[in-house]
């Protein structure tokens, strides 16, 4: 992603497999450059993570700016040739199979720690069948003395949840009381292009799965002068609560600033603020 980030590295046709929320920042980055780009997921969705109401907005405006979605297709095979790619895709439903010609392709379709390297078996520190280093609350491993945070023990894989590990971790060690776990259903995930999407807590799919009956309140910017009158007036805020206890049970939103709207409601789900 580093290199695909610089000015030379997408020219003419851009292609991303795998509509995770990462590839979806980079190649809108690439559609403002003027550059052709397409998404292949094999989903019938993108960004399968984030609430699926703020997911079809963020694509309607993504698709306005010019970026084009192949869903519900798989890739089968790739020719790399002198200066193009050839990408063969099938569609999951009919098996339908066709070529898409670029120049650039760029893959997104998962991440893995890079811990293979760091001689963890020379001192026994155990991993999981991903590579992801195993740790109890603490933040210790299975190896008395060896702590893990961040990105190399799974979850998440943002920077303010591995700087609040380390807090946490830093704290056991040194013997502070009152030290309490953290709450992995209040971390807020960010994602700065173009809308914005920011999103914490239960999605309204994962809320009834659980169980929630949901009262469940949206606002459009349309209806908010001071977005009228930036001229970023698409977006969306979506709200999940409880209707039993009025619990905030989650916050979704997509639009210009929303990066910086989210911590309102992270503060108010700390706080146990209700409807």
């Amino acid at each position: 992603s580093a290199a695909a980030a610089t000015s030379s590295a997408i020219v003419g046709v851009g292609v991303g497999v795998g509509a995770g929320i990462g590839i979806e920042a980079l190649l809108e980055l690439a559609a403002h450059a003027e550059v052709k780009v397409t998404v292949v997921e094999f989903l019938d969705r993108i960004t399968p993570g984030m609430d699926g109401e703020v997911a079809k907005a963020f694509q309607k405006t993504l698709e306005a700016q010019g970026m084009t979605f192949r869903l519900g297709t798989k890739v089968t095979g790739a020719e790399t040739l002198k200066t193009k790619v050839k990408l063969t895709v099938e569609a999951a439903s009919n098996g339908e199979s066709e070529t898409i010609e670029c120049d650039t392709v760029l893959v997104s379709i998962g991440r893995r720690p890079y811990t293979d390297q760091l001689g963890l078996e020379d001192v026994g520190v155990a991993t999981d069948e991903r590579g992801f280093i195993q740790i109890d609350v603490n933040y210790q491993t299975n190896v008395e003395g060896i702590f893990a945070i961040g990105d190399v023990i799974g979850g998440m894989m943002l920077a303010h949840k591995a700087e609040h590990e380390g807090v946490i971790c830093i704290e056991k060690i040194a013997g502070v009381e009152g030290v309490h776990p953290m709450d992995k259903g209040k971390i807020p995930g960010c994602t700065y292009c173009h809308p914005q999407v920011a999103s914490v807590g239960l999605t309204e799919a994962k809320a009834k799965e659980k169980g929630y009956d949901v009262n469940v309140g949206r606002f459009q910017f349309l209806g908010n002068g001071k977005a009228i009158a930036l001229g970023e007036d698409q977006g969306l805020v979506k709200t999940i609560f409880d209707k039993k206890t009025g619990q905030l049970l989650g916050a979704h939103m997509v639009g210009a600033e929303v990066t910086e709207l989210i911590q309102g409601f992270v503060v108010a789900m700390n706080l146990e603020t209700t409807e």
